[in-house]
């Protein structure tokens, strides 16, 4: 009998609905510790393949006998070949297909709610590497935002539900994953919207997204308000959809606030985090429902896999919106950094348009987990 496969989507579901599952990963310590699949009610053992090559007795008595057991590695042949070996000594045992590189780029849709006049907001879920994006979605017509590289995903959900892609945007120029909102707006004609102060450098056309575009999607007049909210990145801007959804970008998160280093401005961009949190966000309606490009730790993850929060909530529970003296907030977010996202500079410059990494250089590019925020 061969050893079964579980996908990446299965892992998803156990993750979004609180399932237990026990997960052997073999990847090396380093990487572990780094970066793993992350779920609630998750157990871990992690032992590298090396070390499991003789075989996997010495790992028996570490193993539940009455739960299944995944087993994870980077691509998914160490894994293969470790759970053939847990199958043989009796366990009920599976491999993650694809290993922890489908993982990173697995999306799910999740449907945030109902616009007022007709229409839907869709949330894609990349639970892998913490990456929000959006589909607004009204009267067969659909918008983007802050698309991943996986443009596929996007462009086959809106052809299910009967809409047509006409606008794709960008909060910002990303520096943790590489956007696949140009590429959207070439394989479909969409509309392609960039903050201008973000694209200075780029090397493609594009419209320019500024503090009080609106742009109407469908016949229903539904109106996206963009809202210029620099900190994250000097051109960050927020959108205001239907007067019930701020998508904040990577400006505001549910358990944290955005960093303002990854162009090497912290010092100079700190001020303008604290514009757009205390005073320009504070302006906005507390009803809204925040929908950021991120999340940080599972636990921000709701009850149907969502990741939102109303911006009132956000203000009486986010650490981050909560500090009165404004030399403390310097300090949080210019001293309190987790290490720089992986290949930041090459991601930035791939999303300029510098340079153009083949499918196997922008996976690897993109390994490893979510820094956009303070910690």
């Amino acid at each position: 009998m061969s050893v079964k496969a579980m996908t990446a989507k299965e892992v998803t579901r156990k993750v979004m609905e609180k399932k237990e599952l026990f997960i052997l990963d073999v990847r090396n310590e380093g990487d572990f510790a780094d970066w793993k699949i992350e779920g609630e009610k998750f157990e871990y053992l992690n032992v590298p393949y090396f070390d499991l090559i003789d075989g996997v007795e010495g790992i028996m008595d570490k193993l539940p006998k009455d739960k299944k057991v995944l087993v994870v590695c980077a691509k998914e042949g160490s894994s293969i070949m470790v759970a053939e070996m847990l199958l043989e000594a009796g366990l009920n045992v599976s491999y993650l297909s694809g290993g922890m590189k489908a993982w990173s780029e697995h999306l799910e849709p999740v449907k945030v709610g109902e616009l007022s006049n007709g229409g839907e907001m869709y949330q894609f879920v990349r639970i892998g590497k913490g990456c929000l994006s959006y589909m607004v979605v009204s009267n067969g017509e659909a918008a983007i935002i802050d698309a991943t590289r996986m443009t596929e995903i996007y462009i086959d959900f809106a052809s299910e539900i009967g809409a047509t892609i006409k606008h794709v945007f960008d909060t910002h120029l990303h520096a943790d994953h590489i956007s696949g909102g140009r590429k959207i707006a070439e394989a479909t004609g969409a509309a392609y919207w960039l903050p201008p102060k973000d694209a200075e450098e780029v090397i493609f056309e594009y419209n320019a997204l500024q503090d009080g575009n609106e742009v109407k999607i469908g016949d229903t007049k539904i109106n996206i308000h963009a809202l210029y909210s620099p900190g994250h990145t000097i051109g960050s801007t927020s959108f205001v959809v239907d007067e019930k959804y701020l998508l904040s970008g990577d400006i505001l998160f549910i358990d944290s606030i955005g960093r303002p280093d990854l162009a090497g401005m912290a010092e100079d961009w700190v001020g303008d985090l604290r514009e757009s949190l205390y005073v320009k966000y504070k302006e906005l309606s507390e009803e809204l429902i925040v929908l950021p490009a991120h999340f940080m730790i599972i636990e921000e993850l709701n009850a149907d896999g969502s990741v939102a929060k109303k911006l009132g909530t956000l203000f009486a529970e986010n650490h981050g919106l909560n500090i009165d003296d404004e030399e403390t907030f310097r300090k949080l977010v210019t001293k309190n950094l987790p290490p720089q996202p992986n290949a930041y500079q090459e991601i930035r410059q791939t999303n300029m348009g510098k340079v153009t990494p083949d499918v196997d250089e922008q996976s690897e590019m993109e390994i490893g987990p979510n820094r956009c925020a303070v910690r």
